[in-house]
């Protein structure tokens, strides 16, 4: 199973970036997906996260600003950041669990980073 990430980059503070994540190998059935973030010096933290049923929550401190979304598989989801500020810098990274086996996989992260 592999989990990619891709969309990183440099956007300017107030900019918006699209992150996406697929899924990909012997997965049948995943219960949710989730997207962290770590910046430097700082524990990993959940951003967003997208359940089987299509309901997702957010971190307050992105509430408002990103919009997570998948296809109905939740093998392919996307997260929609908006209103960037220095904050959100840091390696984003997607995650799936799979419901059959309860494994949770693991992107490599993509890094962005917001200037000034």
């Amino acid at each position: 199973v592999q989990v990619a990430e891709s969309g990183g980059g440099l956007v300017q503070s107030g900019g918006s970036l699209r992150l996406s994540c697929a899924a990909s190998g012997e997965i049948f059935s995943i219960n949710a997906m989730s997207w962290y973030r770590q910046a430097p010096g700082k524990q990993r933290e959940l951003v967003a996260s997208i359940s089987y049923d299509g309901s997702v929550k957010y971190a307050d401190s992105v509430k408002g600003r990103f919009t997570m979304s998948a296809n109905n598989d939740r093998d392919t989801g996307y997260l929609q950041m908006n209103r960037l500020n220095s904050g959100d810098t840091a390696v984003y990274y997607c995650n799936v669990w799979e419901y059959n086996s309860g494994t949770v996989y693991w992107g490599q992260g993509t890094q962005f980073t917001v200037s000034p």
